[in-house]
């Protein structure tokens, strides 16, 4: 009777654990069907930043590049660009436009897009050239540098809603870093390399909290620079509400 007690007990524990292990697969086979799903997605998604490449490829084009910026609302340190010319048979999981990116996916893109591109390079407009040519301006400038410190000469650019005085075919895309491949993958090296330069700023000006603002003008980086003033890298042209504050304060003090 015992034997046969244990014997019930022992098939009901062995019952049990089939039914777990069962479902631990169903579950482990339904994860694997959403992981391929998500591929297939990324794939998917990979292949549209890939069709006005390959479609300038067919056309003869060998050598695009695409083009993008980051740093024109700051009130502090350079514009940055960055030209990317990819390989045609590139894949970089998650590549998109850099403000659509976490940061440890930023830096990770940055790395993989540096090892596989065709060629890649970055050109930087400074403060000064800000103020002297304004924000447009300089911003094509950054980018005419970076297209001359290209190790590979392009023969087609593909920039984001700007087009440059350069003797080269050319195309202008609204919001061209969320659907160009080329112009994502400059707006990634553009985003990390401006970023690292503010890190570095902030260890010399860590009064205006360049490693979190970047220069942007938040609310707490106008409030310094109107207790404190401004530093060398701030943009005098975009410092208007320093004036201002300045002048509210003069007529407070006389009247």
């Amino acid at each position: 009777m015992i034997g046969m007690e244990r014997m019930a007990k022992d098939k009901k524990a062995t019952s049990k654990q089939e039914a777990k292990l069962k479902q631990e697969k169903a579950l482990k086979r339904q994860l694997e069907k959403k992981q391929l799903e998500k591929e297939r997605l990324e794939r998917q998604r990979l292949a549209g930043l890939a069709e006005r490449e390959a479609a300038l490829r067919a056309e003869g084009f060998q050598a695009i590049a695409g083009l993008d910026e980051a740093g024109r609302g700051p009130l502090a340190g350079p514009v940055v660009a960055a030209a990317v010319i990819l390989k045609p048979d590139w894949f970089l999981t998650g590549l998109n436009d850099s403000k659509q990116v976490s940061l440890a996916n930023r830096l990770r893109l940055e790395q993989e897009i540096k090892a596989t591109a065709a060629a890649w390079a970055i050109g930087e407009a400074s403060p000064e050239e800000i103020d002297k040519h304004n924000i447009l301006g300089a911003t094509k400038l950054a980018m005419i540098r970076a297209i001359a410190a290209l190790p590979v000469p392009p023969d087609y650019l593909l920039l984001d809603a700007l087009r440059l005085p350069l003797d080269l075919p050319q195309e202008a895309v609204i919001k061209g870093d969320a659907k160009i491949a080329c112009i994502s993958a400059a707006s990634i090296l553009a985003k990390t390399h401006r970023d690292r330069l503010m890190e570095e700023w902030h260890r010399q000006y860590p009064d205006y909290g360049f490693c979190q603002n970047k220069g942007y003008p938040t609310e707490a980086h106008r409030k310094i620079v109107i207790e404190k003033g401004f530093c060398p890298i701030h943009r005098q042209s975009f410092l208007s509400f320093f004036r201002k504050a300045k002048e509210e304060e003069q007529i407070q003090l006389f009247g």
